[in-house]
């Protein structure tokens, strides 16, 4: 099943998502079971990030061939970082790139998990029966900042920084995927989604031993190879068995 968020009358609606038509729904489908209470074109939809979490975790250095890129550690145990809400937005939005950013412009194509049980000291089975499904991230990346700053606070979390979408697919063995950037239709890097140090059910029994997870709440993987974009592309997130993220890069106030 995918259900999706999207905007109906400048309302944030549930939906689930058919070939032609989106059917809107009373609540969130990950709460309970919501009932079905009109539907829009599929083609007409305006699309919002597919939730808005309580905690937004990300995982980076999770992919051997980009550890070995950076001249990195492989990391011994899971660990996550956070970001920020702000910077989401949705399926056919612009990344807006800010007039101050400098040198490397990147978007890095991200597998995310999308919680849908309360977690805390969880097994690795408790982990997996948690997750309520799998979506697109697009963690895009001011790399001149991310080298200025101490801590990721514009480089990564500026707004309209991470793209997520266009749906929350519940019926797909995420990691057994392929994960494809293309920009403006060229691929970019291409890799196995499943080829991780770490993979998301590792990382919640090891971040549940200290934080209690929630309903909602999503947890980004990382990306084995990125790519740079700027104003004028478009770029897509594919991950097979889930969908396309798509999205437009636009200069700051240089947007319709």
């Amino acid at each position: 099943m995918r259900y999706a968020r999207v905007s109906v009358d400048g309302r944030a609606v549930w939906g689930r998502v058919g070939e032609a038509d989106i059917e809107l729904l009373s609540a969130s489908p990950i709460d309970g079971d919501p009932v079905v209470t009109g539907a829009v074109p599929r083609s007409a939809a305006v699309w919002l990030p597919p939730v808005v979490p309580s905690v937004f975790y990300a995982v980076g250095m999770n992919y051997p061939r980009h550890i070995a890129h950076a001249g990195a550690e492989t990391p011994v145990r899971p660990e996550v970082g956070y970001r920020a809400n702000n910077a989401l937005t949705g399926h056919g939005s612009p990344i807006v790139r800010p007039v101050a950013v400098e040198g490397r412009f990147e978007a890095e194509p991200e597998l995310v998990a999308v919680i849908g049980r309360t977690l805390r000291h969880a097994t690795y089975e408790e982990a997996r029966a948690a997750v309520f499904g799998w979506t697109i991230g697009n963690d895009v990346s001011a790399r001149t900042w991310q080298h200025q700053d101490r801590t990721f606070w514009r480089s990564k979390n500026s707004d309209t920084f991470k793209p997520m979408g266009p749906w929350i697919e519940t019926d797909v063995d995420a990691l057994a995927q392929t994960t494809t950037l293309r920009v403006n239709g060229a691929v970019r890097a291409r890799f196995p989604t499943g080829d991780m140090v770490f993979d998301p059910f590792d990382h919640l029994v090891e971040m549940t031993k200290h934080v209690t997870v929630h309903p909602g709440d999503v947890l980004w993987m990382g990306a084995e190879s990125v790519g740079r974009i700027e104003p004028g592309d478009t770029v897509d997130v594919e991950i097979s068995g889930i969908g396309v993220l798509s999205n437009p890069v636009h200069l700051e106030g240089n947007h319709p």
